[in-house]
């Protein structure tokens, strides 16, 4: 399915107007990548390092290009897990958010 300028314009005025939301789209993102949905967990931290702190200056703060980390996130990218964890690990910091993961049942 393809968003619309529209959609993606809505997710960029909700995320900065709307910290829960922010924080849950973070939240989502890695949870879906956790899950093995690793495709519509890089979409949505795609969307949510667009509408926060952008690839530019996430390249700055974590020594990487951005236009590595564009392709990371992009539809055909493939994250190395040290690039990946590092740009969670700011991630986090920047929202003051420390998340956790925790063993449960299905």
């Amino acid at each position: 399915m393809v968003l619309t300028r529209d959609f993606k314009g809505t997710i960029l005025a909700r995320v900065q107007s709307d910290p829960k939301f922010r924080d849950a789209l973070l939240k989502e993102g890695i949870e879906m990548m956790l899950a093995g949905d690793v495709d519509t967990g890089k979409a949505i931290l795609r969307d949510y390092i667009k509408a926060t702190v952008g690839f530019e200056k996430l390249g700055a703060d974590t020594g990487a290009s951005p236009k590595s980390l564009i392709r990371m996130f992009g539809p055909s990218g493939n994250p190395q897990a040290r690039n990946l964890f590092a740009v969670i690990s700011h991630l986090q910091r920047l929202a003051g958010l420390k998340l956790r993961v925790t063993a449960g049942s299905q």
